[in-house]
């Protein structure tokens, strides 16, 4: 069963957000944010990050990702729950 926290597919507390590996492939869909997004991985092992019109990168601990504003982008999830600090500066 997916649990969705406010048609979401993922967790916040402060600057920390949470997937959960157990949810369902389709919850993780093509979006795009209003605002740049800048995140650092804590944790997760496996998980991939898709730029619309580009073939998916691995995300690796304790590495700094850009998404520009309104880029289309997706998560392709991993083999464990993928934990991501926002907002980090480079």
């Amino acid at each position: 069963m997916v649990v969705v926290i406010s048609g979401k597919p993922y967790t916040d507390s402060d600057d920390i957000r949470m997937f959960n590996v157990g949810d369902d492939q389709k919850e993780f869909v093509w979006h795009r944010d209003k605002e740049d997004r800048i995140f650092e991985v804590l944790e997760g092992e496996a998980w991939q990050l898709q730029y619309n019109g580009s073939i998916p990168i691995l995300l690796e601990e304790e590495k700094t990702y850009y998404i520009p504003k309104m880029m289309y982008h997706r998560l392709i999830k991993g083999y464990n729950n993928l934990k991501v600090k926002i907002n980090v500066k480079f």
